[in-house]
């Protein structure tokens, strides 16, 4: 995650989320980068059922593949 000074004034408690996820978080003042703050100790991660995408497709019976070459879509969907 990347945080300004203003995010640590206002908007600690998405900072303190990241961290607790166990995500860095890169401080920026004027555009500069200052500092990296680091998830304290432990090996603590988070849980893949914690996820909000988890189980969206519970319902869907097509193989994985063809799933994700839908979602992905060829080089010709692109255009």
């Amino acid at each position: 995650m990347n945080a300004n000074i203003l995010d640590l004034r206002y908007r600690m408690r998405k900072v303190l989320r990241a961290l607790e996820s166990r995500e860095q978080v890169t401080v920026y003042h004027r555009g500069k980068m200052k500092g990296i703050l680091v998830p304290a100790g432990g090996t603590r991660l988070a849980k893949a059922d914690k996820h909000p995408l988890f189980g969206i497709r519970t319902r869907d019976r097509r193989p994985v593949k063809k799933v994700m070459d839908a979602l992905r879509g060829g080089r010709y969907r692109a255009l």
